[in-house]
């Protein structure tokens, strides 16, 4: 059985469904916003509390809103319903206040990857919640699971709502040129993965070429040299990125689009989606600092690169007050 890309209808029915969605979509956008510093400092520990628990809210609210395709008993289903939008509202807010007094807004672990993975892993189950959400409620028979997660995990609602996040890390973020280029050409992967669902043997085909190619340029990029050495490490991991995401996309064309081939198709790439959000929220306060491609409030104020706190300087102090280089 081939599994087509799920459609994006505009009836009434799954209009509100589609406004939760994309209003999701924009408050997460617009908390990285918030949270992510534009002077190199580590986010406080209350935002990323805040931060989580908001996108933790959406996982809820989503959630219950897939139990009501999965439950006979409508009454019970919408009760959930109900209860998601309450935990949504009242659950950041007391966390929030929670965050507060137990962590006195000090800053996250300038080193650590907990937060950043944390962060990623629950955008990344949220928006295939999303997929899932939209596959069910999209279809005219009740789907089995893995024809579920397999239509889920193909849908425009986990890889475009995926893309936009990364879109605006990638255009925020202080990054360097070729590391820049290539998490801008992972992002555009996202965008063209739901082609590969809806043709599969001419989409799968042109995926795993498009792959194939990037890896090799990476490949060439590396034996020549031509990289920034704190790059080395960002550009092998992509490598084998587009190699998994190649050979993924090779076997939805040889599969014929089915559910098998499609699942893990949709599961190489929300993993590598995942990786690609955690590294670029970490990117925000670690590392060599970049001007970003887009600019932020507040980035036309931000130091110097020479500025920004290294490992060993206090977490708590503001950029100028890192100790001097040689001193």
């Amino acid at each position: 059985m081939d599994v087509p890309l799920p459609p994006i209808p505009l009836n009434a029915t799954l209009l509100p469904f589609a406004i939760v969605a994309i209003s999701m979509i924009l408050v997460t956008i617009f908390l990285f916003g918030k949270v992510l510093p534009t002077d190199g400092r580590p986010p406080l520990l209350t935002q990323m509390v805040l931060a989580l628990a908001v996108l933790g809210g959406g996982s809820v609210l989503l959630l219950s809103l897939v139990f009501v395709y999965i439950n006979p008993n409508a009454t019970e289903a919408w009760t959930w319903v109900l209860l998601g939008f309450n935990f949504m509202m009242m659950f950041p807010a007391g966390i929030w206040f929670v965050g507060l007094i137990l962590f006195r807004d000090r800053r996250i672990d300038l080193r650590g990857w907990a937060w950043p993975a944390t962060i990623s892993a629950v955008t990344t189950g949220t928006e295939a919640l999303m997929g899932v959400l939209f596959a069910l409620a999209g279809s005219a028979t009740t789907p089995s699971m893995l024809e579920s997660l397999a239509l889920g995990l193909s849908s425009v609602w986990f890889f475009w709502s995926m893309a936009a996040v990364m879109a605006a890390l990638v255009l925020w973020a202080p990054l360097g040129r070729t590391e820049r280029s290539a998490l801008a050409a992972l992002t555009a992967s996202a965008v063209l993965a739901p082609w590969v669902t809806t043709v599969p043997t001419v989409g799968g085909a042109a995926m795993g070429v498009l792959m194939v190619a990037v890896f090799l340029l990476l490949v060439r990029q590396l034996a020549r040299g031509h990289v920034v050495p704190t790059e080395i490490p960002l550009l092998f991991g992509l490598a084998g990125a587009f190699l998994a995401m190649a050979v993924a996309g090779f076997f939805v064309a040889a599969a014929g689009g089915s559910p098998v081939s499609v699942l893990l198709f949709g599961t190489t790439m929300g993993v590598v989606m995942a990786v690609e959000i955690a590294y670029l929220f970490r990117r925000f306060y670690h590392g060599a600092a970049f001007a970003p491609w887009v600019p932020r409030r507040g980035d036309a104020d931000a130091p110097s690169p020479r500025a920004i706190p290294r490992a060993g300087a206090t977490l708590d102090a503001r950029p100028t007050d890192a100790p001097a280089v040689g001193r």
